[in-house]
């Protein structure tokens, strides 16, 4: 799905900075330029980050579980 049109950023591109080191809006900005023209997909990055987060921080509590 496309998060930002201006610059044809998907969600999966946001996922790829994200495992590699990415961690918040400004990051994404800097590798990607998300939310760097009209700035309407701040919001729905911003979703996606936390979103990211919360995933990585159950499976780490999952593994650290077993």
């Amino acid at each position: 799905m496309y998060v930002c049109l201006c610059k044809g950023i998907t969600d999966q591109d946001i996922i790829q900075e994200l495992d590699q080191g990415a961690r918040n809006l400004k990051d994404l900005n800097k590798r990607l330029g998300v939310g760097s023209q009209c700035g309407s997909c701040c919001a729905a990055t911003k979703e996606l980050i936390n979103d990211y987060r919360h995933t990585a921080d159950n499976f780490s509590l999952a593994y650290q579980a077993a």
